[in-house]
């Protein structure tokens, strides 16, 4: 049984150029090895945001439920990002 298969795909002329520089640098022996670098790192940056959801996210979420005093309005975090945004625009 084949542990491959074979796939024809389109890309925007930038992507293919990106694709062909890296093989022509010699960073890649073929383009199937950039696709398949890149779609690893895909579902890498997929995996990192669903542990990210379920551990973080999904913990702060429980920890608001419990004790909703610990909430900020959205209002607060408007007039929070106003100030750190006049700071910011005050530095040099």
């Amino acid at each position: 049984m084949r542990s491959t298969q074979q796939f024809s795909i389109t890309l925007p002329n930038e992507m293919a150029d990106a694709v062909r520089a890296k093989v022509a640098s010699g960073e890649y022996a073929t383009e199937s090895e950039v696709i398949r670098d890149g779609l690893r790192a895909l579902l890498a940056r997929d995996q990192a945001v669903e542990t990210w959801l379920h551990k973080e996210v999904a913990a702060a979420y429980d920890a608001l439920k419990a004790s909703p005093a610990r909430g900020v309005s959205a209002a607060q975090v408007r007039a929070r990002l106003a100030r750190a945004h006049k700071q910011a625009a005050e530095k040099p």
